[in-house]
């Protein structure tokens, strides 16, 4: 029997909860079951929570058959319980570094009291971190344990299940179950605190309650708020079941009616059509369960009194002239529209009101750059799969030749632009639009990402000065409420976006567009670029594609090019391709075997054409992992790369390949063939099952598919591994090593493969 049942129910929260599970599992206390109940989520918190079990013996594994709802998933795992005592924790809220050693400890000093109230803090996306602002009330002062009639003061906190500890034997004794519906947490916290026989505090913040940007479920705007009356009704049905606790009735009184009040004032909860009704109800309850002689105190009693009097106009006039008040000591709110006479705006604002072209479609790339990334083979998707959507794309006049003859060019801030972002349905793009961009009802805006982050992102680098670099963090996460749908090449990649860029969005993990090249290109397409690009018949060809430091933003890469290959000779020549941040151009004094790629427009291409990769911290690797060929990744500055920008694993310890801590590793590992052995091989392989899962040549089209043509059943299967072709290496990776009487690559056979798109 463990000390501890923690039950932690899911639904829809993939995001948060490794971090929730990881701070159960994390505990120095270790004497404890944890109890994860799926309620039947849509999402991957199935798959996470069965990869906690399988890992650690202490997980029980809950799969419930059809969503139930929180209450009832947390009966779900009461009724697996084993330990002494019950803690509870919503999923996506975390247990503070050794809160269940501080619990158990003060339940031990305390006599196993029936219940042990501890203190929490809100965690808001910001970072910042706010206690519980009625924290006195849980002083260890005094003795203890204690009844509530001594410490009646404990009724001002939350009332919520999560900041406390119940003996398991009290709660089957008192017959405690989570109701359906919403404010499931009342008819337990009250009946638990009134019913106990002892109680005891802990002053430790033992709970983070995550504060997410669109708030609990509780701030949507439903009828199943009016499912507060009958939670009420429970609590008052359990106190008219047992008379010693007739007592309490003017206390729940007051705190049922400031409830109420709460739910009423709220903005967005209760629907406008509803709000005259939910008011009527409060005050036929506010009669039903009134207690003479128990009036409000205070400021309760303006609002107590509207309540009792179902005055739902006054109400509502009293709270508009709150709001104007409030509105009024922020005379700069209105600035930001009165510069908003220019012309191109008021043309953009009369755009606004025509109607949206079914048939439009606007693209973009990386702030107005050519032709190219997940846009740019969406672009040509939408074309082949939904040819009656006109296309159009955003670009600076220097990019215009990358866009296909089909597609319209755009020019950034151009009254045809702001007539494309007002009328068009479909907004695509790998970053955000204008800010000034107003998202009107029936578009649909994707945001396809650019890449799988190694790097931390998003909200995580908030704590990163280096690499946030004055992020304007509010402003980022308002463009991604524009968004409708983010694609995914992978679950790592799903469960960093939904993290770093918490909002409504749908996300879909279909895999990256760009890379369905690397399944459609031929043998013809790699040999036509390899001469394009100039790369000698024979050769070895390295795409060398380091990132930018965000500790040394704007300096070129530190590698040596030249004197790398003139110690591996003749059949070696490099594709470099330095971040576009590196503005310093590239030399060549190798005689020609260092190929300067860094204006080229498709990187895509540049895969295509190389045998082996080298980079270092850049996200192309997880593209071309799709390709099955070599990467070798240089981490000659690792400790300074994570300190500056922060990494979600550790690169060393899950390679795609051979790993070189400094160039003459670098040197090393081609000399010696480690960069395509099988070693190289079976990392390369476990590292493209995890995060190429969908890169199989038809991530586009599933794409279109959802979210223009409306499939959202039938799409395109995923191609199994052992069935993907993606084109081979040119045949200079089979040139032999110096001495060695091997090869130094392998071509995998080619598949069939369809035509080269314009992509490339």
């Amino acid at each position: 029997m463990p000390r501890f049942s923690v039950i932690v129910p899911a639904y829809k929260v993939q995001a948060y909860l490794h971090e929730c599970l990881e701070s159960v599992l994390g505990q120095s206390f270790l004497d404890l079951e944890l109890i994860a109940v799926d309620d039947c989520s849509p999402d991957a918190c199935g798959a996470i929570i069965d990869e906690f079990a399988a890992r650690d013996a202490r997980v029980l594994a809950v799969h419930l058959p059809e969503n139930v709802g929180l209450g009832r998933a947390r009966n779900a795992g009461l009724e697996r319980a084993t330990g002494d005592y019950l803690i509870f924790l919503d999923s996506d809220d975390t247990l503070t570094p050794d809160a269940l050693r501080a619990v158990a400890d003060r339940l031990k000093g305390t006599g196993d009291p029936d219940v042990l109230v501890y203190d929490y803090a809100r965690t808001y996306w910001t970072g910042e971190v706010v206690r519980n602002q009625v924290s006195a009330q849980l002083t260890e002062e005094g003795p203890a344990p204690f009844r509530l009639d001594e410490r009646p003061g404990l009724l001002r906190l939350l009332m919520v299940v999560w900041n406390k500890a119940y003996r398991r034997e009290f709660v089957e004794g008192a017959g405690l179950r989570f109701p359906p519906g919403y404010y499931e947490d009342t008819p337990w916290t009250y009946p638990a605190l009134m019913s106990a026989g002892t109680i005891a505090t802990l002053d430790r913040i033992c709970v983070h309650y995550r504060q997410r940007r669109h708030g609990s479920i509780l701030g949507t705007s439903s009828r199943k708020h009016f499912d507060v009356f009958e939670q009420y009704d429970r609590v008052f049905a359990h106190v008219a079941a047992h008379p010693e606790l007739e007592r309490w009735r003017p206390v729940l009184f007051r705190r049922m009616i400031d409830h109420f009040s709460t739910v009423f004032v709220k903005r967005g909860r209760l629907p406008r059509a509803a709000r005259a009704e939910f008011l009527r109800k409060a005050r036929a309850y506010h009669r039903r369960y009134r207690v003479p002689g128990a009036p409000a105190t205070g400021r309760s009693r303006l609002r107590h009194a509207l309540v009792g009097l179902g005055a739902h106009r006054t109400y509502r006039l009293l709270s508009l002239l709150s709001r104007i008040r409030r509105r009024a000591a922020r005379p700069a709110a209105g600035l930001r529209h009165a510069v908003r006479g220019a012309a191109l705006q008021l043309h953009y604002r009369v755009q606004l009101v025509l109607p949206l072209r079914a048939d439009r479609a606007v693209f973009s790339s990386y702030w107005g750059r050519g032709h190219g990334c997940n846009p740019g083979a969406l672009e040509s998707a939408f074309r082949s799969f939904a040819p009656h959507i006109r296309t159009a794309w955003i670009a600076d006049p220097g990019h215009h030749h990358t866009i296909p003859a089909q597609a319209r060019p755009l020019r950034p801030g151009t009254a045809g632009y702001w007539t494309a972002l007002a009328r068009s349905k479909y907004l695509v793009n790998n970053v955000n639009f204008d800010r000034r961009l107003v998202k009107r009802p029936g578009q649909i805006m994707i945001q396809t990402q650019h890449g799988t982050p190694l790097k931390r992102m998003g909200l995580d680098l908030q704590d990163r000065p280096a690499a946030a670099q004055g992020t304007d963090f509010a402003e980022l996460l308002r463009g991604a409420d524009k968004w409708d749908f983010c694609l995914s090449a992978n679950r790592h990649s799903t469960l960093v976006w939904e993290r770093v860029f918490p909002s409504s969005y749908t996300t879909l993990e279909y895999g990256l567009p760009r890379n369905d090249v690397f399944q459609q290109a031929t043998s013809a397409d790699v040999a036509r670029l390899r001469e394009s690009l100039g790369i000698p018949a024979d050769t070895v060809a390295v795409l060398y594609a380091p990132t930018f430091r965000d500790y040394r933003h704007g300096r070129p890469p530190a590698l040596d090019l030249e004197r790398v290959l003139r110690r591996l000779g003749p059949r070696f020549v490099v594709l470099a391709r330095p971040h576009h941040s590196c503005a310093a151009p590239l030399t060549d004094t190798a005689g020609g075997r260092v190929i300067d790629v860094s204006g080229h427009p498709s990187v895509e291409s540049l895969c295509l054409a190389s045998d082996a990769l080298v980079t270092d911290y850049s996200s192309l690797m997880f593209d071309y992992a799709a390709l099955d060929r070599p990467i070798v990744v240089l981490t000659d500055d690792w400790e300074a790369y994570e300190a500056a920008r922060g990494t979600y694993f550790d690169l060393r310890a899950f390679p795609p390949g051979a790993v070189a801590r400094s160039e003459d590793e670098l040197i090393d590992v081609f000399a010696t063939g480690h960069w395509d052995d099988a070693r190289s091989s079976r990392l390369r392989t476990a590292f493209r099952e995890r995060f190429c899962p969908y890169d199989d040549g038809r991530a586009a089209e599933r794409v279109v598919r959802h979210v223009v043509l409306g499939e959202s059943g039938g799409l395109p299967s995923v191609v199994p591994f052992a069935e993907r072709r993606p084109v081979a290496a040119a045949g200079a990776a089979l040139a032999q090593a110096p001495g060695s009487g091997r090869p130094l690559g392998s071509v995998p056979v080619p598949g069939a493969a369809v035509p080269l798109t314009e992509t490339l």
